[in-house]
């Protein structure tokens, strides 16, 4: 199991220890460093800063969203980053929410999210192929654009039916340049593992990943080769309590404050983990304005399932449990130097 190191976005601005703490994951021998975005900071941006200062470790987004950018426009972002990095770009995708696609992207969320997907991971590896121009006569994601979209509100309107299919200038580096998912519904998982080269999980649960994710107790659904790298966050602390609070402020805001109450992919997750009414209270606090009782609401079982919290000894024992199930690499968010050496040394104990 490789170790990541996973920085997330900015809050307020940029973060003055992500460059470091980048530095020192690769001098540690961390295999890679992700990078995401909401609705403030890009992901590529700042990956494309931390490749310029770094030389080995691999370069990922996890993950960018699909609705900042047509599909096109982030395989030129991938295989231009590939390309300055000597080849070490890993290409995470998600779709995110309704509410942060038409509330911050101003376009539809697609009503079909599993066409929508497998038409864009399509797009971006004819791009990355470069065996032949762009075409794809698609749903949501049609090359050359044929006109308005074909339900309701999906295009932008009438073109002028001038477009060609058109092939990429730059030759990519890479034509197999690994392209990941970000998927939480079962549905999403199973075309994730059918289609993709790799599977970033939002909450994984080491002892319960089977069920949580309707997958073979075996792993025998996990192709050879796949990846599978879910996001942890990490803190060696002697307070497990006090450890485990900036994993409940997360999930109160991922719960309450990143998705409709209609519709909020996490809250489902939380849900099917076990955490049905507590997910009902958090959303509700958050909506409420209290957001600090919402984060107090946010079950320590469940936080402390889905993360590494604790003093040395805790987390060696709770790292083995994740070294058991299919997980190829553990992309680690940590606060500091001292949790990253210690996730290191015992990765490789």
């Amino acid at each position: 199991m490789r170790l990541g190191l996973a920085l997330g976005y900015w809050g307020r601005g940029p973060s003055p220890t992500h460059l470091e703490l980048a530095r020192e994951a690769e001098r540690l021998g961390y295999h890679s460093v992700w990078t995401a975005e909401a609705w403030g900071s890009d992901a590529f941006t700042a990956l494309t800063w931390i490749a310029a200062h770094t030389s080995r470790i691999r370069l990922g987004t996890a993950v960018a969203q699909m609705a900042a950018r047509a599909p096109t426009a982030t395989a030129m972002h991938a295989l231009t980053l590939d390309h300055l990095s000597g080849g070490r770009m890993l290409l995470g995708l998600g779709l995110s929410g309704p509410q942060v696609v038409e509330g911050w992207y101003g376009r539809p969320f697609p009503r079909s999210p599993l066409t929508a997907t497998r038409e864009y991971i399509d797009v971006v590896r004819q791009v990355l192929r470069r065996e032949g121009p762009v075409t794809l006569d698609g749903r949501y994601h049609p090359h050359p654009y044929p006109g308005p979209g074909p339900t309701a509100g999906a295009g932008p309107g009438p073109g002028l039916g001038l477009g060609k299919p058109l092939k990429s200038i730059t030759h990519p580096l890479r034509p197999d340049l690994p392209v990941l998912l970000g998927a939480e519904g079962p549905k999403n998982v199973a075309q994730t593992l059918a289609l993709a080269d790799g599977w970033l999980p939002l909450y994984w649960s080491p002892t319960r990943w089977a069920e949580v994710y309707g997958l073979a107790a075996d792993g025998s659904d996990v192709r050879d080769g796949f990846l599978v790298a879910p996001l942890v966050r990490a803190r060696v602390c002697a307070d497990v309590a006090e450890g485990l609070l900036p994993v409940k402020t997360m999930l109160g805001f991922y719960i309450g404050g990143m998705g409709h109450a209609a519709r909020n992919f996490h809250a489902d997750l939380m849900t099917r983990m076990g955490y049905g009414a507590e997910a009902r209270r958090v959303r509700d606090l958050f909506a409420a304005g209290r957001r600090d009782e919402a984060v107090l609401a946010v079950p320590d079982a469940f936080a402390d399932e889905i993360s590494l919290v604790g003093p040395r000894e805790r987390i060696a024992a709770r790292l083995e449990e994740w070294r058991e199930g299919p997980v190829t690499d553990l992309l680690v968010t940590a606060p500091d130097p001292v949790t990253l050496r210690t996730l290191a040394d015992l990765n490789r104990a």
